[in-house]
């Protein structure tokens, strides 16, 4: 299964699709560097920030493994209640990136050569460009 890469750096985030296999066995908090996951990307150095599995179950650094864990968990984390003190037991997914899991998410540590912007020219154009732009396909179509 393909994975989802959300690659962000100093507030802007690129999406990428790689194959499953190329960060098995990396875990929540480790640094790789880019060339692993595209050949455009050598001279970066990444860091893996969380991610999530199939079921949208959220990879949480404490946890070990690669399961599914019941832990007890207070402020953050999905947590709605205001209430002072109140602790909820919450399922999470291990650190470490099996087959199970879907979507990555990765920060830059160090920076390459060649800048993001020219390795995903696509992703670079304002919103309301690619709006007009999907408008005109669309009434082509037509």
């Amino acid at each position: 299964m393909a994975l989802k890469l959300n690659i962000s750096n100093k507030g802007k985030a690129w999406k990428l699709e790689v194959e499953g296999d190329v960060l098995s066995g990396k875990s929540v908090g480790e640094t790789f560097d880019g060339k692993e996951i595209k050949q455009e990307l050598s001279g970066y150095e990444l860091k893996i920030t969380g991610g999530s599995d199939i079921a949208g179950f959220p990879m949480m650094e404490k946890v070990e493994g690669i399961g599914l864990r019941r832990v007890l968990l207070k402020k953050g984390w999905g947590m709605s209640d205001s209430i002072k003190g109140i602790r909820r037991r919450k399922t999470v997914r291990g650190k470490s990136i099996a087959e199970k899991i879907v979507q990555v998410n990765i920060n830059v540590v160090k920076e390459g050569t060649k800048k993001l912007e020219e390795i995903f020219p696509e992703q670079n154009k304002p919103k309301e460009e690619a709006v007009s732009e999907s408008r005109v396909e669309e009434e082509k179509k037509e």
